[in-house]
């Protein structure tokens, strides 16, 4: 979950993120700090939904159209969902796995050993690649922290060959009002505390929900894809709407 900045600080005060350079620089840093129990907090917070979510991003992909292309995982984390391509039966190509916060990075490296995982430290927003270049791309839980959405989906679009499709998974507010309470009672109150006790970080876990709230919904952002050059566009709510799964082909 990443890219493109960490919640602020000034000197150890809380704050939410603030646009541009500087939520690049946060997100950055919030990310680089909470890496050694990232992956610890993913399973515990989403009570191991995430791994099925993932499955469903890979699902979405359509990598059989080119299993022995290059694909693009951006904002990739600890690797877990470049990973949930990489050891595909019958997935014969490389999985190029790109994180501004290169601890991230380095706490992963274990899991990909002996896998066709490149990492990459590079930003989403300035994608270190030449453009047409990926058989497809995934990012999982990264668009909603880029400082520049739009920008973000575009340069996505921009490293995509003609046809290969991009999936996003990502958080969202449920829409059914009583499921939509329960979760925002989770991410509000409950989320935040165990966050903070288990990471150590004093208010990375504040940043997440408020994140969320700010993200565009799955209709907005599906009008992003479409801004951005993306063809058969759409989406799909996951676990009651907790979180969601866009697509668009280049």
């Amino acid at each position: 979950m990443q890219s493109a900045s960490r919640a602020a600080t000034t000197e150890g005060s809380e704050a939410a993120p603030k646009e541009g350079a500087d939520r690049a620089h946060q997100v950055q840093r919030i990310f680089s700090e909470i890496a050694p129990r990232y992956d610890l907090l993913n399973h515990v917070l989403s009570l191991n939904i995430d791994k099925r979510w993932r499955k469903a991003a890979i699902a979405r992909l359509d990598w059989e159209r080119a299993p022995e292309g290059t694909y693009l995982d951006a904002c990739a984390g600890t690797f877990d969902l470049a990973l949930e391509l990489a050891k595909k039966d019958g997935f014969g190509g490389r999985v190029v796995a790109s994180d501004f916060a290169h601890p991230m990075l380095v706490q992963g490296a274990p899991k990909i050993e002996a896998r066709a995982v490149s990492p990459v430290c590079g930003d989403s927003l300035r994608l270190p690649f030449a453009n047409g270049i990926f058989a497809g791309a995934t990012v999982g839980f990264g668009v909603r922290n880029l400082a520049d959405v739009r920008a973000g989906i575009g340069e996505l679009h921009r490293v995509l060959s003609p046809g290969a499709r991009l999936v996003v998974l990502e958080f969202t507010v449920p829409p059914n009002p009583v499921v939509r309470a329960g979760y925002l009672l989770y991410f509000n109150r409950i989320l935040p505390v165990v966050g903070r006790l288990v990471s150590g970080h004093p208010w990375a876990y504040t940043y997440l929900p408020e994140s969320v709230k700010e993200f565009p919904g799955p209709k907005e952002l599906g009008e992003i894809f479409e801004a951005s050059g993306f063809k058969d566009v759409g989406w799909k709510l996951l676990s009651g709407g907790i979180a969601a799964l866009h697509w668009g082909v280049a």
